[in-house]
């Protein structure tokens, strides 16, 4: 990698803590309350809602009572979503006179948007009307997003309390992070994004002469929209000729901030941010990687300033930081170092024996291969999914850090809420640890961690890594599950974990090279997501209730700081061998073993 490499990826790791300490300080204000510019400009509208909604921002919740309205938000925004494709023929804003969604398909994609996941087994432009792209698919981008941050701040207030019965008020914690942190944010980026070339607009698709007609071969597709093979099971195709050009437009930048602000990550066209009207430019890729990681980053300090030590939040931050520049320097470099195959071939006979320019295949030249691959782990280091380039076209190397980022549970920064308190409950597994070690009741944050909690914590860890293998393996015995893998072997394999990987870690980002718009896996992969999310937000909200009735007990001499760079190494460690040990042999049949493969170990 050149100079220039390390620079930009130097540029932008500065520039995201440097706007994310601030940023962490002021939704501290915000979620305590506390007067801040913006909720004091929207007060009058924050009261409105309450009072429209027949909310009492004053009456806290237990955590029952929290994860209930939790769960009830959630199941009106799924079939609000779900009615919307399945009734879009008949609806408004509708240029293109797109049809009604499949069911398999609508039930997929509520699922999808309401967990925050954005999984799409459909091309955005080719299926979705404006009205469902927004109403639908980007209110739930801002939604879910603010319902992951309302969880997290309801388990930092329980470290931060003591005796009490309550963890906040659902309702207000939505309001206040929808309304003061991500609308706001999400607004500037638009505009700034629309400058640089993204479309906004209500404009039916534009029809354009081609300078030169093209002839291709089109596969014929059966009446189930999958590829016909002919006896020897080589693609069917027939020439085609093409003189113009259907070009997709639409209200894009207004969903393309809040898909990265918010870590959810579905792109308007089925491109995501490969395509030039998501991501024009090299600064809009920059700040579209930006929005996706700096939420997730200043939580770290919201967390330190809620619990009234700031040593905390960065202890936690630094943790995070550790494996993500870890693995991201992992993908850069092999990325980087491009495919030796090619060397094999005589394509290529630099003195390196690969490729002079790294790999640039699935790539888009205005982003090159560093941004390309730093996009790819950041993306996946923080449940957004988006894509810049297709991972399906990575190095084995390459691609094993994004889908292993995943595995890792979306801890590593992870989803805006969701990371962190998924850090926060391996926080708690590595006192309990650490307890065990030494013969003495855990603590974190002056409260003692007893059965119940690490029983919750056990369960929030356990659930995304049984979803994710579970899904896997039954996709991998049925018919249904293999018919989608278009590549054999290996990277077949590779393509299934990593779908399933992706919808148990609310990431969304595919592997590509699977067709996974099918009744099965639009079934599978839509079920996988419900419970990696809720059998999660469920314990953590209970762990909340636990920590927060109890007494904080003061520190003595035996007390494991929990500030200290021996702590952080202990965190680090937990999250990997927990990765480590369950996704290892799974990883051994995929990315692994065609990594061995393509540099000749037999």
């Amino acid at each position: 990698m050149t100079a220039n490499g390390y620079l930009q990826i130097a540029f932008f790791l500065v520039v995201v803590v440097a706007l994310a300490k601030p940023l962490g300080a002021y939704m501290a204000n915000i979620y305590e309350g506390k007067p801040a510019l913006l909720n004091r400009i929207g007060a009058p509208f924050e009261r409105l809602i309450y009072r429209l909604g027949g909310v009492d921002p004053a009456q806290e919740m237990r955590w029952t009572q929290y994860a209930l309205a939790t769960l009830w938000f959630s199941l009106f925004g799924m079939l609000l979503a779900y009615a919307l494709q399945r009734l879009q023929n008949y609806l408004p804003l509708n240029p293109a006179s797109m049809g009604a969604v499949s069911p398999d398909s609508s039930f997929n994609t509520s699922v999808s948007f309401n967990t925050n996941t954005n999984w799409q087994g459909y091309g955005g432009e080719s299926t979705m009307s404006y009205l469902t792209q927004m109403l639908a698919l980007t209110v739930q981008n801002f939604v879910s997003a603010a319902m992951g941050m309302a969880v997290v701040v309801a388990l930092i207030r329980a470290f931060a309390r003591q005796s009490m019965q309550t963890i906040g008020n659902f309702w207000v914690d939505l309001t206040r992070g929808t309304l003061y942190i991500l609308l706001p944010i999400s607004f500037v980026l638009a505009l700034v994004l629309v400058s640089q070339g993204v479309v906004q607009t209500f404009s039916a698709y534009q029809t354009v002469p081609l300078v030169e007609s093209v002839e291709y071969d089109n596969p014929k597709l059966d009446a189930a929209g999958q590829p016909l093979k002919d006896d020897k099971g080589n693609p069917v195709t027939e020439k085609a000729t093409q003189k113009e050009q259907v070009i997709a437009v639409g209200p894009v930048a207004s969903q393309v901030a809040i898909k990265h602000l918010g870590t959810n990550g579905g792109g308007f066209f089925n491109a995501n941010s490969a395509h030039p009207l998501e991501s024009s430019t090299p600064l809009t890729n920059f700040l579209e990687m930006l929005a996706e990681l700096v939420i997730a980053v200043a939580l770290c300090f919201t967390f330190g300033k809620m619990v009234g030590d700031k040593r905390q939040g960065w202890a936690i931050f630094a943790a995070m930081a550790v494996v993500f520049v870890t693995l991201m320097s992992v993908a850069v470099w092999s990325e980087t170092a491009g495919n030796p195959a090619l060397a094999k071939l005589g394509v290529d006979q630099t003195a390196s024996a690969t490729q002079s320019g790294g790999n640039m295949e699935g790539k888009e030249t205005r982003f090159g291969v560093v941004n390309s691959a730093l996009f790819a782990a950041v993306t996946t280091t923080t449940s957004c999914g988006a894509v810049n380039s297709m991972h399906d076209s990575f190095t084995p190397l390459g691609g094993l850090v994004p889908m292993w980022l995943m595995q890792l549970g979306e801890v590593i920064f992870g989803g805006v809420g969701s990371g962190l308190y998924g850090m926060l409950v391996l926080a708690v597994v590595a006192v309990f640890i650490a307890g065990l070690m030494i013969g003495r009741t855990p603590e974190y944050l002056g409260k003692k961690i007893e059965a119940f909690d690490i029983k919750m914590a056990a369960i929030a860890v356990l659930v995304p890594l049984f979803t994710a293998l579970f899904g896997t393996a039954v996709a991998v015995m049925l018919e249904a599950g293999k018919a989608g893998v278009a590549n054999p072997g290996a990277h077949g394999f590779s393509e299934i974990l990593y779908a399933f990987s992706s919808a148990s870690g609310n990431n969304g980002s595919a592997f590509a090279g699977l067709s996974a718009n099918t009744p099965f896996y639009n079934t599978a992969l839509g079920i996988v997501m419900f419970f990696a999310r809720y059998w999660i937000i469920i314990p953590v909200l209970a762990l909340a209730g636990s920590l927060a009735a109890k007494k904080k007990v003061p520190a003595g001499p035996g007390t494991l700081p929990t500030h200290t760079p021996m702590f952080i190494f202990f965190l680090v460690g937990v999250v990997i061998v927990i990765g480590a040990l369950t996704f290892f042999p799974a990883l051994a049949l995929g990315p692994i073993v065609e990594h061995l493969v393509l540099y000749g170990v037999k």
